[in-house]
């Protein structure tokens, strides 16, 4: 059996699952009124440590969590506190006296016996009783278990790092906080050694949510996770979606710290009294009533209504149509008057319009007396009342009031699926024993709110059965989880080549090592910005990381063998940017500027090669601030303090030593003749004023906007043929933005570079990606530019020579070399862009071998001529 490849145990290792942090217990430890679905979650987040529980409503997330947090307790000491919405403690209150008790209906007396006998056996660690607080003076030494609402930590009265375990009850019922708050509530429990998420409805088809869940329970950076598993819109920040070829992986790797449960039989267990009855959907449509947003603003009213609202319009519908609706549901009401009946409304206008049409209506609402509220939902819950009227955001999530009622009604529709589906599920859940009727009223003007509610209702189906099948198929084993995984390590090599070029479909590392040494004229690389981009769904994948340092250890792989394939004294020139780190996400409150072109410089030099010095491409910093939100004109004059610049690229120039150190020749020396290479063209190349040269048709999109780009142009040509004054610079500015003819798109007014380094005319309309967007294929993230690989070409490389690029996506360097009377060769992982790449290296070699006219005519008549 031969020696194991490191390499491949690296890669092995990039495989990112959830980690255990908490404790193996024994089956013998949990409460014996557990079902066996309860057991099995409680073994599994115990021993996670930091996890979520995604159940179903009606299949006991609230005695599971007691469970865990008591175990929590026992093992590790200290005290535990669960956060909840308002109106919820006395669920966790009743369900913790039947697990210490027995009582409850269902209850055999078998069972309590064993339950007596168990509380014997654990002694002070057989139950929990809980004690509602809203201040740390309210901590009591000897009492273990606590309840807060999320308010109380949210305004800062309590800090949960004080607890040895934390648990979020109902955690999606933080959206209603705003995103801003949502994002800074969790990380509060930073310190919180276990913690816990349990909701019904982590809303799948809202991804963010998962992946701030992922960070609160510290499985993965938020940060980490957008990058690994979304693409991002390159003109628009926070615009994400999920990568086709990632989303298995990111459904795995959910599944490792998450479980999605939507009935015991997901786990294997029985559904014996866990089945749902019917649910029958009322639509009630009512006319729509005039309002002065009706009319545009010179006062000529619609013909027909605007069904697609937005929420302004949205808002001022509800309230012009709030008549209407409120007698509907009265009339709805009184077709069972002897039924229990759950009202949901969006406006306090509408809670007054109900308590005046439905007679006996108890209603709670936000400023309500907290006790007063509570009882009035626990009265409700427990059948002592008949009508409750009440808003999703106060009693739509974790309420159960389905053991007496099984009739709803929504006085108005909205845009917020979590609060509609949670306000369904407080009635329709398991355990509820009669068919269930839900009642929605609306007007014909919010016909669009609707279908966009019920698409919402379907997404968040098929999301649900995905995570579904997943549980099914793996249970919450993550060793077979991992090895699923695993199998995206390695690809199957495939080479094509053509009489001057070679290119492979293979990982990076593995293909260098099949060079031979010394045989490489010069490498061209755009190498990946660590985890900034991810290519392929395989580990192999240089973006595929947790972060620069494993990035770097990656490299460390690669970059000695690029070492040992280079001709001594020749270069390896590296395309890198610097990356930007969002305040939100490394804690800073401000954009940051991570140095990765000065890691890179540092990594090369310790691999070996000697720094030459680096070419910097500026950037358009208005198309950078686009992306990035980091540069605005509104926050630059609200501070200035918290600018920084432009981001731009570079080149890094690194050379493997010559073999002879007493002489400063490469072995074989990149020879000019004076002839051809003039002084004049020195000259130009060394102060590296290289304009690009490359003509081409406009296309219809760039003549769209000529104007601009001649601007831009004639400024840039003035600046370098006259003494820059930069308060004439700014008054120009300031000109064209008073006629409104300053982009906002893009920088008309860049001036010229007059640094021999500094390269401020790379025109980045000129990639491969042109002719993938012209194929209706797909295209590079990041793809590099003609104008810089020629001149590199021209400048590090003789003709004949073979030019290198482990990173080939496009093939973009081979097929410059191939035009520039080089060799080429090159790897790339992924094998759309493989495929690609390698048509337009076939075509670039035809182009290049193909004879012009002069060549068709005999040597003899040339010679005449």
């Amino acid at each position: 059996m031969g020696a194991r490849d490191p390499y491949l145990d690296f890669l092995r290792q990039k495989i990112k699952l959830a980690e255990f942090t908490g404790f193996d217990i024994e089956p013998d430890e949990i409460n014996p009124l557990l079902l066996p679905h309860h057991r099995a979650i409680v073994l599994w987040a115990v021993r996670g440590g930091c996890r979520a529980v995604f159940a179903a409503f009606g299949l006991g997330k609230t005695v599971i969590q007691i469970e865990i947090i008591r175990l929590i307790v026992k093992h590790a000491g200290g005290q535990a506190l669960i956060v909840l919405p308002l109106g919820v403690r006395q669920e966790f209150a009743r369900d913790a006296r039947m697990l210490a008790t027995g009582d409850h209906p269902k209850i055999t007396d078998a069972q309590r016996a064993e339950l007596k006998a168990w509380r014997a056996g654990q002694g002070q660690h057989a139950t929990v009783e809980f004690t509602f607080i809203r201040s740390p003076a309210a901590v009591r030494p000897g009492q273990q278990f606590y309840l807060t609402n999320y308010e109380t930590v949210r305004d800062g009265k309590l800090d949960p790092n004080l607890f040895t375990v934390a648990s979020l009850d109902e955690a999606s019922v933080l959206r209603s906080f705003g995103s801003k708050t949502y994002q800074t509530f969790l990380s509060l429990f930073d310190r919180v050694r276990f913690k816990f998420v349990c909701t019904a409805t982590p809303s799948p088809n809202r991804y963010k949510e998962l992946i701030h869940y992922a960070g609160f329970l510290g499985v993965m950076d938020t940060g980490q996770a957008l990058t690994r598993f979304f693409q991002r819109d390159s003109t628009k920040a926070n615009n994400l979606t999920l990568y086709p070829h990632k989303e298995d992986e990111f459904w795995l790797w959910v599944s490792s710290w998450a479980c999605f449960i939507q009935r015991p039989s997901d786990l294997g267990f029985s559904d014996a009294g866990y089945d749902l009855p019917p649910l029958k959907l009322h639509l009630h449509e009512v006319p729509a009533v005039a309002t002065a947003a009706d009319a545009t603003r010179d006062g000529q009213v619609f013909l027909f209504r605007d069904a697609a609202l937005g929420l302004q319009a949205a808002s001022a519908e509800k309230r012009a149509s709030l008549d209407v609706r409120v007698a509907k549901v009265a009339e709805i009401v009184a077709t069972a008057p002897d039924e229990h009946w759950l009202i949901w409304h969006d406006l306090e206008d509408e809670r007054h319009a109900i308590q005046q049409a439905v007679p006996g209506v108890t209603s709670v609402w936000g400023s309500q007396d907290l006790e007063v509220r509570e009882q009035a939902i626990i009265d409700f819950s427990e059948g002592r009342l008949q009508h409750l009227s009440t808003k999703p955001i106060i009693a739509g999530s974790g309420c159960n009031f389905q053991r007496h009622c099984r009739r709803a009604v929504f006085a108005g529709i909205g845009y917020k699926f979590n609060d509609f589906i949670q306000a369904i599920h407080r009635i329709y859940r398991f355990l509820q024993e009669g068919e269930c009727e839900i009642h929605l009223v609306f007007s014909e003007a919010e016909r669009e709110v609707l279908r966009e509610l019920m698409a919402k209702w379907e997404q968040h189906k098929g999301m649900v059965r995905k995570m579904t099948d997943i549980i099914k198929k793996y249970g919450l084993d993550q060793i077979a989880m991992a090895e699923i995984l695993a199998r995206t390590i390695g690809v199957e090599r495939v080479e094509i080549a053509g009489d001057r070029y070679t290119i492979a479909n293979n990982d990076a590392v593995l293909e260098a090592r099949l060079q031979p040494e010394n045989s490489v004229g010069l490498i061209v690389t755009s190498i990946p910005f660590a985890n900034h981009y991810e290519y392929t769904p395989s580990y192999n994948d240089f973006g595929h990381t947790e972060d620069n340092a494993q990035f770097w250890a990656q490299m460390d792989f690669l970059s000695p063998e690029l070492l040992r394939i280079l001709q001594p004294g020749r270069l390896a020139c590296i395309h890198v940017k610097d990356r930007i780190l969002f305040g939100n996400v490394t804690g800073q409150g401000v954009p940051t500027v991570s140095p990765f072109h000065c890691e890179a410089i540092q990594h090369y030099i310790s691999h070996g090669f000697q720094y030459m010095g680096m070419i910097t491409i500026v950037t358009d910093v208005v198309r950078e601030n686009n992306q990035t939100y980091r540069l605005g004109w509104s926050e630059q004059c609200k501070d200035g303090s918290k600018m920084g610049v432009g981001s731009p690229e570079y080149i890094l120039l690194m050379r493997k030593p010559q073999s002879n150190l007493g002489k400063s020749y490469a072995d074989v020396p990149v020879v000019k003749s004076k002839a051809d290479y003039t002084r004049a063209r020195w000259q130009v190349d060394a102060h590296a004023f290289w304009r690009s040269s490359g003509d081409r048709h406009l296309t219809p999109e760039e003549l769209a906007v000529l104007g601009p780009d001649k601007l831009a142009k004639a400024f840039t040509e003035y600046s370098l043929e006259h003494i820059y004054d930069y308060q004439h610079h700014v008054r120009i500015g300031e000109a064209l933005e008073a006629r409104g003819s300053l982009p906002s798109s893009f920088m008309s007014l860049a001036p010229g570079s007059h640094h021999a380094e500094v390269w401020h005319d790379i025109n980045r309309m000129r990639t491969l990606n042109g002719a993938q967007t012209q194929r209706g294929l797909q295209n590079h993230v990041c793809p590099l530019q003609f104008d810089i690989v020629d001149r590199l070409i021209n400048r590090y490389s003789n003709p004949d020579e073979l030019v290198y690029e482990p990173f080939g996506g496009l093939m973009t360097v081979v097929v410059r070399a191939l035009k520039l009377g080089r060799l080429g060769r090159a790897s790339e992982l992924n094998h759309a862009y493989f495929l690609d790449g390698a048509g337009y290296c076939a075509a670039a070699e035809m182009e290049a071998s193909m004879p012009t006219l002069f060549d068709l005519i005999p040597e003899k008549n040339k010679e005449a001529a």
